[in-house]
This record gives structure tokens, sequence and C-alpha cells, in this order.
């Protein structure tokens, strides 16, 4: 079975492997010992929030600053998705989180379109737009270069709203993502992670075709119809949402919930680098603690497949 990945931060699939080569290249050190390593880069045991979750990303960003560094670290990934036997994936990542070494925004989206014409994986960009203060006009600068480098395949095929959800809520979004609707860039919408329904029923009223997450949507039985209702389709990470604690108890993940109320799913692993796993790992998940069948993994791939952003062929 060849795996689709729909939701995946380019920087959160930083491995230690993928770090050290990403170092030498760039003439960056890192701490010799591999267990220094994974302290670093991989997500602690004592995570409680996503806000603890998000602090990971330091050290894999600080590897991506440069036109070489962010090149190599697409066809890096996309090579160990190949190898961890992955058919499509969607990368993600913010371009306006990579300019600590001089590169604009734009340098960052060339970059990464570089790493993958070296990669033998069939994959897409996703560019994120950021929750948070004083950032208003990079995440319009991203749009704009979203609408730019617009394709069916083989590139930029949509936006993202990442970031922590419970300081910088959705409605501080909307004329970003009324504008996109206008640009006809599709886009999908972190929503009912750290945030409530309420998110959620926001960024399908946007106009979101997909929503990264919303595991929170059954706090609300509105929600979880309006997903139906609109064909919109949930990017779940079992793994990420109970590293965020946004799943307190795996034993109620609502995959199958989601499932039998007639929502759209799909399995993803959102930041596999720095959570140590692989979408083959969070499908045997599932198998172990919802007694996922793989008549119901074929439902999830098909899912995938109608919700990529790419084109029919």
């Amino acid at each position: 079975m060849g795996y689709i990945d729909l939701h995946l931060h380019l920087d959160g699939a930083v491995t230690p492997d993928i770090a050290r080569q990403l170092a030498v290249l760039q003439g960056i050190k890192l701490p010799e010992e591999d267990e220094d390593l994974r302290k670093l880069l991989m997500v602690p045991a004592s995570c409680e929030s996503l806000n603890d979750f998000l602090k990971c990303f330091e050290l894999p960003l600080s590897l991506l600053q440069t036109r070489e560094g962010l090149t190599e670290a697409v066809r890096l990934v996309s090579d160990k998705l190949i190898s961890d036997g992955v058919e499509y994936a969607e990368l993600r990542f913010a371009p306006q989180l990579h300019k600590d070494k001089g590169m604009s925004q734009e340098d960052a989206v060339i970059a990464a379109l570089t790493g993958l014409e070296k990669t033998g994986l069939h994959a897409n960009l996703i560019l994120c737009c950021m929750r948070g203060n004083g950032n208003e006009t990079e995440n319009y600068e991203t749009l704009e270069l979203a609408h730019k480098y617009l394709t069916d395949d083989g590139g930029v095929v949509a936006i993202d709203l990442a970031g922590a959800e419970a300081l910088f809520p959705t409605s501080d979004y909307r004329e970003l993502f009324k504008k996109a609707a206008d640009y006809n860039i599709p886009f999908t919408i972190h929503a009912g992670e750290a945030d409530g329904p309420e998110s959620i029923r926001l960024a399908v009223e946007y106009g979101a075709r997909r929503i990264g997450h919303g595991v929170r949507a059954f706090e609300d039985m509105e929600v979880v119809e309006l997903l139906r209702d609109k064909g919109v389709t949930l990017e779940l990470c079992p793994t990420s949402n109970r590293m965020t604690r946004a799943v307190m108890n795996m034993a109620d993940y609502p995959l199958r919930r989601f499932m039998e109320a007639g929502v759209k799913v799909t399995l993803n692993t959102d930041d596999p680098g720095i959570e140590g796993i692989t979408l083959a790992d969070e499908y045997r998940l599932m198998e172990e603690i919802l007694g996922l069948t793989k008549e119901e993994e074929e439902i999830l791939l098909e899912n995938a497949r109608n919700a990529a952003f790419c084109s029919k062929k």
C-alpha cells in the first residue's frame, strides 16, 4: 500500500540523520552525541501543550535558513518519505520563517521548488501563513507568492495557516482568506487543535477545503454536521494530537466517530522527524487502538486521493 501524507511540515520532518547532513552542508555545529541531538530535536515526554510542542522547531528551522539548506532539506525529506512507503506528499512550510540569514520569502519558495526537482517523490508544496503579532505584511507576502507560483502539480498548490491557535484565533484571519478565495488559491487551515470547534466553523466559512487536525469538532455536533455537509476533509495526525494534548485519551481518538458521522478523514504525520514516527506507524497505531481494518484504511487513502491539492492525473 502506498501512503499519502497531506499534512507534513518540512521543518518538523527533519530527523537527526537529516539534521546532521544539513549541518555538514552548511558548516553548522551540532552536538556530537546522538542522544544530545535527539533531546534538542525531538518532542520530550514532558510536552504539555501545542505551545510546548512548537518549541521543538527551533533547531530544525536553524538548519533551513539558506537556499542550499532548504533545497537539500526538501530533497532529503522527500527521499526519506519514499523509503517510508509514501507515494504522494504535500510538504508545507512558512517562507517568512526562513529569512534569518538573508533569504527573502521568494528565495525560500524557489529553493524549495528546486528541492522538489531533485527527488523522485511525487510531491507538492503548501505555503504556510503564520498566526502571530506584527506579521500581517509577511502573511500577505506569502499569499502573493502562492498566487504567483500556483500550479496544478509539481510546485505550490495551496496555502495554510499554522502556529499558536489558542493565542491567535482564526477569526483574526478572515480578510487574508477572503483574498485567497478571490485569487482561487486552495487552502487548508489548522483549526480545532488548541482551540475549539468555533475555529473549525470559521475555517469552513472562509472556504477551507481541508482542516488541519479538527479533532475537537465533536464538542459541537453542528460543526460535525457542517464538515459532513460541506464535504470538508480532516487531516488527522494522531501522534501529534497525543503529544500536544489535543486528545488526552487515545482510546477515544475520534477517527472512527468521524467516519461513522460521514466526515471525510485522512491519516497524516504532521511532524515525523521531531515525533520519531512514520505514516506507517500512524496506521499501525490506529489498528492497535481502534481496531482499524484494511477496508477502512482503503477508505482513508481514497479520501486522501480525493482531497489532495494536485491534478487529477
